[in-house]
């Protein structure tokens, strides 16, 4: 079996044109995001679609890292009341990873581009788009996804590399 092809062909992008993306492909992102693994079906998952101007321009400022000018944002956060329990809480993280590495495979699919840009655990970020979002306090921000159409195509790479591997026999 061969690699997907949407594994190496997704790139992270940085630039895009101003062309909005459809309701359509939206949705289709959302039902990517949520088709991902939870530890214990818990679904501790939360998503903020921004496509207001004047909030995407505010998203831009939260944190160090996340200056794109995209036409969408879609915040990937945790909702810490439907977290596993004390210790196992921490796993939130790891499903909304997936969640949104689904957004980043689906919207290559569809053609769109997206740049993953972390928040967890930036305290300050995580503070700046909290109030931006008016986010609950157990409401965490794990990342910003900047969505839009490429105005940039970087190659496919394969970054597969036998030496990271490690055989237990």
């Amino acid at each position: 079996m061969e690699v997907n092809e949407a594994l190496v062909k997704r790139r992270s992008i940085r630039k895009f044109t101003p062309e909005p993306v459809s309701e359509e492909d939206i949705t289709k992102l959302l039902h990517a995001a949520m088709s991902g693994p939870s530890a214990c079906n818990r679904t501790p998952w939360e998503f903020y679609v921004v496509t207001d101007e004047s909030t995407l321009e505010k998203l831009r400022k939260a944190a160090r890292y996340s200056k794109i000018k995209s036409p969408l944002a879609i915040v990937v956060c945790g909702n810490l009341s439907k977290s596993l329990p004390m210790q196992l809480s921490p796993f939130w993280i790891q499903d909304c990873s997936a969640a949104t590495e689904n957004i980043l495979l689906e919207a290559t699919e569809l053609g769109l581009g997206t740049v993953w840009c972390g928040i967890h655990p930036m305290k300050k970020a995580e503070k700046n788009v909290s109030e931006i979002l008016s986010l609950s306090e157990k409401i965490v921000p794990l990342n910003i996804i900047y969505v839009g159409h490429p105005a940039e195509n970087p190659d496919p790479r394969d970054q597969f590399d036998i030496k990271k591997v490690h055989y237990i026999k």
